[in-house]
Order: structure tokens, then sequence, then C-alpha cells
């Protein structure tokens, strides 16, 4: 999956806003969409929200599985893979 990533940012950050509850977010145009992608353009993010995971693991090893799967979930949005597609897979 990292073979063909391209311009894109990881961040962290604390928790998203406006009250969601997101382990993380894919921002950016998946590549199925993409016409031109060229020189200067911003990257895309993934981000990964901090607090949320904390909340969700008891344990070290179930936070690196829920901070890979999202990962993973999100990395997927970049390929321009839907949730549902993502859920046929595992990763939702």
């Amino acid at each position: 999956m990292l073979d063909g990533l391209e311009n894109v940012a990881f961040v962290i950050e604390d928790e998203p806003g406006d009250g969601e509850t997101l382990l993380g977010h894919y921002q950016g145009v998946d590549l199925t969409s993409r016409d031109r992608y060229g020189f200067g353009e911003l990257p895309d993010r993934i981000v990964i929200y901090r607090l949320p995971h904390l909340d969700t693991a008891e344990t070290l090893d179930e936070l690196r599985d829920e901070v890979h799967a999202t990962l993973v979930h999100e990395i997927g949005h970049y390929y321009g893979l839907d949730d549902d597609r993502l859920h046929e897979l595992g990763w939702a």
C-alpha cells in the first residue's frame, strides 16, 4: 500500500472537531478522482486522532492494532476505496 503513496502528509491530532467520533480522516482527492496532479499541489492529509484511539484501547497491543487498522482504512480512501468496500475487505 505504501509504494503508491505520493504527496501525502500523515498528521496526528488530539481529536476531530465538531463532536465527530472518528479515529482517522483522509483529506484530499483520491487517485481515482484526480485529473492532473503536479507541482505546487498541497499534500493530501491522513489524520490520525490520538485521544479516540487511546479511549478504544486497553493495552498497547490493542492500540497498535487499532492505529494499524485506521491507517489501512484511510490509505484505502487515498486509493479510492469507499467505506462499503473497505468494510467488505475487513478494514472498516
